[in-house]
């Protein structure tokens, strides 16, 4: 069992911040999930895995690799898989270079929603996340969120490739 903290509780301004940024991590996932839910039919972490494999080569990833992109369990991933599969948005095969993993490809059904998709959620993103902020404290919050997740893991998480936007 570890030992209690010493230290002393949050207050003043630490508890500000971390105030503010517990209640985005609430408030943010909720408001991306109710755009995408009206406009597209997706979830945002559904949205999010099909981005990816827009993104990937030949729009096709390990499953392994789709989950520590997500920050999922292959459990949670595996279920979302299915449900984009029975909308022929997705498909899963054995790799062929190694049985002992899953390969998900996005099909071209699964591309046009993403492209349906993207316009909307690039303008809730913008309305919400970098409309408010100058383009300094742009820059900010992603050194910010790049420090935040270096503390987390190591690796630093799912980044898009050069030139992509979106």
């Amino acid at each position: 069992m570890s030992e209690p903290s010493t230290r002393a509780p949050l207050s003043g301004e630490d508890l500000e911040t971390w105030a503010s940024l517990a209640t985005v991590l609430e408030w943010l996932p909720t408001a991306l999930d109710a755009q995408l839910q009206s406009a597209a039919g997706l979830t945002h972490f559904e949205y999010g895995v099909m981005y990816a494999l827009a993104h990937a080569p030949g729009r096709t990833l390990r499953m392994s690799v789709l989950a520590g992109y997500a920050n999922s369990t292959l459990s949670r991933l595996s279920r979302a898989a299915s449900r984009l599969e029975s909308k022929d948005w997705l498909k899963r095969t054995t790799d062929p270079t190694d049985g002992r993993y899953t390969l998900a490809t996005l099909t071209d059904l699964g591309a046009q929603k993403v492209e349906q998709a993207t316009p909307g959620h690039v303008d809730t993103v913008r309305r919400l996340v970098l409309e408010p902020l100058t383009q300094a404290q742009r820059r900010n919050l992603r050194e910010v969120n790049r420090r935040i997740l270096r503390s987390i893991r190591d690796e630093g998480g799912w980044r898009p490739p050069t030139g992509v936007s979106g």
